[in-house]
């Protein structure tokens, strides 16, 4: 007994000694002196789109826990179906598509059958003319995606443009128990047919070296791509057929040996897809409706435990998945001469919740300011989908790390307290932004609810030596609350 005591005595102090260890690497990692803005690192091509992908080793990614790529889809392409070891929350930045994702133990709701008799003899006949399915979403501009951890999803571009999605990965969740990146599984297909590195990139696409250590080779392709096909291929082709009760060619398609098409593929004269009789303006006069959702449901952190309170039936299966973040009803903050802001969060959308996610989608005018500002709980990654942001992050000992203008398609993570502040060029600027907090909370340092104007008038004096009439004018001279009027500073100089 004195042993066993002993061991386990041994093993307790070993996992606390691993568990500081791992939290001393991720407090090293935030220790940023210097932030960059990042773009993709590597393309992935495939028969019918590409995919994008920056850097998971970036000490910014590292820091946040989080990682991003981009997809390309083009009409008629299908992303194959495929899950994560984290959650996911996708933006529709352009064009438009159909998704589905299979929650595991939830109904096929959609369903079609010309003949609901199946007798012995036509039965093979009529399996060509039925089909069912789990509920499917049509995609617009703008629609936030909620997968949750292991959810096997697809999507398909039916539109007559190109569809591109921009995918956000929680690798701290505590949902994902395998290691520090987010890993693919895909379900068909053979996803390294048509992968390549490119080692000079498109001519919009600049590599990004890694700040301070050396990438290590490979990496990410070994992860995803590279020398890997989809699950089914690590299965002996018989024990497929017998599962499935289908012959051994039926089998050997499912491991997609021969399949050169890459992960996003040409879907064959269009997918016949089983969805409401619904016109997408009806579609889109939807989109602020939420759908049930179970309140007892437990509230747990990144990194902590737990689950659903309730019976699937009554939450996971009924649970909205996805919603669109432009819908007017959503903006938090709207200055017509300065922009808008619309927060997405677990009260507006309540599968959040469960990812411990939110987004932003964020609009300047030509040269209008957001509000300097910090975000009290939560990493914060910030993506321009139009015109440019001039984008200052400062860190706790009051340097600047980051002080630059973000271009279209460029990427800034935002560690959890540091200060920041957003200004948009010529053309204006719209982004889009994730967090890792389902109520991402801000602190203003200015404008008409802020720390500043929130201090007493002494209080303000006394920190900055300045005369109690200097520190009212301070305080009370930004009548705006976050969206700050690009003209406001040369009509407050006209009044004065």
């Amino acid at each position: 007994m004195a042993s066993k005591a002993s061991l386990l005595f041994a093993l307790s102090l070993l996992f606390t000694a691993c568990l500081a260890r791992q939290r001393q690497q991720q407090q090293d990692q935030c220790q940023l002196r210097n932030i960059e803005a990042l773009e993709p690192y590597d393309i992935i091509q495939a028969e019918a789109g590409v995919t994008e992908i920056w850097d998971a080793d970036n000490q910014q990614f590292q820091c946040a826990g989080v990682d991003f790529i981009r997809h390309r889809i083009q009409p008629g392409g299908l992303l194959l179906p495929s899950y994560v070891n984290t959650p996911i929350l996708a933006f529709i930045e352009r064009g438009r598509g159909v998704n589905g994702v299979i929650l595991p133990g939830c109904p096929e709701t959609y369903e079609y059958s010309q003949d609901q008799q199946f007798s012995g003899e036509r039965r093979g006949q009529e399996f060509e003319s039925q089909d069912r399915h789990q509920k499917v979403e049509e995609l617009n501009q703008g629609d936030v995606v909620a997968i949750p951890t292991g959810a096997a999803h697809w999507l398909h571009n039916d539109g007559d443009s190109e569809l591109v999605a921009v995918v956000f990965f929680d690798t701290q969740s505590y949902n994902n128990q395998l290691d520090e990146y987010h890993r693919r599984f895909f379900l068909a297909g053979n996803p390294q047919a048509q992968s390549q590195q490119h080692q000079q990139g498109r001519p919009q696409i600049q590599r990004q070296q890694q700040q301070g250590r050396p990438r290590r080779q490979g990496q990410w392709q070994g992860r995803q791509f590279q020398n890997s096909g989809n699950i089914f291929n690590g299965f002996d082709a018989e024990f497929i057929a017998e599962a499935f009760k289908v012959d051994r060619d039926t089998a050997e398609k499912l491991q997609g040996q021969r399949d050169q098409r890459g992960h996003i593929v040409k879907a064959q004269q269009g997918l016949q897809i089983i969805r409401p009789q619904q016109t997408r303006q009806h579609q889109q006069s939807r989109r602020g409706s939420s759908g049930p959702f179970d309140p007892r449901q437990q509230h747990q952190g990144r990194r902590g435990s737990g689950g659903w309170s309730n019976g699937f039936e009554e939450t996971i299966c009924s649970l909205k998945l996805k919603e669109n973040i432009e819908n007017p009803s959503h903006a938090d903050f709207v200055n017509p001469q300065a922009g808008k802001i619309a927060n997405l969060n677990s009260f507006k959308f309540p599968i959040l919740k469960h990812l411990q996610l939110s987004a932003e989608r964020g609009e300047l005018q030509r040269n209008a300011i957001q509000s300097p500002h910090w975000t009290i709980n939560a990493h914060n990654l910030l993506y321009v989908t139009d015109g440019t942001l001039r984008v200052q992050i400062v860190n706790n000992e009051g340097n600047s790390v980051f002080d630059n203008e973000l271009r279209e398609g460029q990427v800034v993570v935002i560690p959890q307290n540091f200060a920041v502040i957003k200004r948009a060029g010529e053309q204006g600027a719209k982004w889009v932004s994730f967090k890792t907090n389902d109520n991402a909370m801000i602190a203003n340092l200015a404008g008409r609810v802020s720390a500043i104007s929130s201090l007493p008038v002494d209080v303000v004096a006394n920190s900055y030596q300045l005369s109690r009439e200097d520190a009212q004018r301070l305080k009370f001279s930004q009548r705006e609350t976050v969206l700050f009027n690009p003209n406001y500073r040369s009509q407050g100089r006209a009044s004065a």
